[in-house]
């Protein structure tokens, strides 16, 4: 298996310094890159403070002139609150500037409140069929000029300046959960990035048949890169155990506010949940939580990673930030990197 970093710049209350987040994430992301990680991700989200990420690009070309080998992705940039033509210029820019290191992850989008500011009247459960029509327009855009008449965009003869450095394009990859998204991706060639959120690893062998099950019914077609994400935390001591979970409680009640579109959002911070209403629900379960997600010492965290191979998982993707705090999250990165990816050299 290879390894991948997804990492927020992430604020959890007004009195953290921006400037001290910004650092420690750079540092995160540089410790990535010399340990041998193989893609860092940086997200697209609007008007939270807990992913700041309002253009992922602009943090894929800061990152870029800071590290050496580790490639660099979007995940995802969020078809629907672009133009095909914005998005083609972008993507390839960034290609050039990072000298051909682009991994460009489309996405559906997340949260309805921000639908609801970015590209007023769309419903996220519709926002799939923006990314299905922007994909081909993209790989059109890059190879040269191209004239589109769509249902969400039409533009006269028009191509990509810059191109992408690489050939015939950068990876793209679609983040998938349904059935149609794997079908999606095996007919066009694309990479898939999975989340099973906190569910058990039952989650992780559903997602894996809807990638065979797409195979089947696509015969020739190739096999894509098979990613799959779980917010990760390595600790030193077993007793601290709680650290991690006792963060993700947190952060999980804020995301209940944004995909349940409560609009309990106050200068970008969602407030949290009541955790005496949410203690006896089983997806903030301390357990679950620690069973579930890649938390524990560095040889649990390898017996935990053991069945993600054995499944079949090309790359782990370590998703760091989870409201931890930032001393917390790097002797995490170093834990992993020194401890557990020799495991799987």
């Amino acid at each position: 298996m290879k390894f991948q970093l997804a990492i927020n710049m992430e604020r959890m209350a007004d009195e953290i310094d921006m400037r001290e987040v910004m650092r420690h994430t750079l540092e995160m992301v540089q410790m990535a890159d010399e340990g041998g990680f193989h893609i860092v991700w940086a997200a697209e989200h609007h008007a939270l403070e807990m992913t700041i990420a309002p253009d992922p690009f602009q943090l894929l070309t800061w990152w870029a002139s800071h590290t050496d080998k580790i490639r660099l992705g979007t995940a995802v940039a969020v078809a629907a609150y672009w133009h095909p033509l914005k998005l083609a210029g972008e993507a390839a820019m960034t290609d050039l500037i990072s000298n051909g290191r682009l991994e460009l992850g489309l996405g559906s989008g997340a949260y309805q409140r921000e639908f609801d500011r970015m590209h007023p009247g769309l419903k996220q459960s519709d926002a799939w069929r923006h990314m299905q029509e922007m994909l081909p327009a993209i790989r059109a855009l890059w190879q040269g000029d191209y004239e589109h008449k769509g249902e969400f965009w039409s533009f006269p003869l028009a191509t990509s300046v810059p191109k992408p450095l690489q050939k015939p394009h950068p990876p793209i990859w679609v983040a998938a959960r349904a059935p149609i998204t794997y079908d999606f991706a095996i007919k066009n060639g694309l990479n898939i990035m999975s989340w099973p959120i906190t569910r058990p690893m039952s989650e992780a062998r559903l997602y894996k048949s809807r990638l065979e099950e797409a195979l089947a019914n696509n015969p020739g077609k190739a096999r894509p890169v098979f990613a799959m994400m779980r917010h990760t935390v390595v600790y030193d001591r077993k007793e601290d155990w709680e650290v991690p979970v006792r963060a993700a409680q947190r952060q999980l009640s804020q995301f209940e506010t944004l995909f349940k579109n409560l609009g309990d959002v106050k200068n970008g911070f969602p407030k949290s949940a009541d955790f005496g209403d949410l203690a006896n629900r089983d997806e903030y379960d301390p357990k679950m939580l620690h069973e579930n997600l890649m938390f524990g010492t560095p040889d649990e965290a390898i017996a935990k990673l053991r069945p993600y191979e054995a499944l079949g998982v090309d790359q782990f993707t370590y998703y760091a930030s989870l409201g931890l705090g930032l001393k917390e999250q790097k002797r995490s990165l170093q834990l992993f990197i020194k401890e557990v990816m020799p495991a799987f050299a």
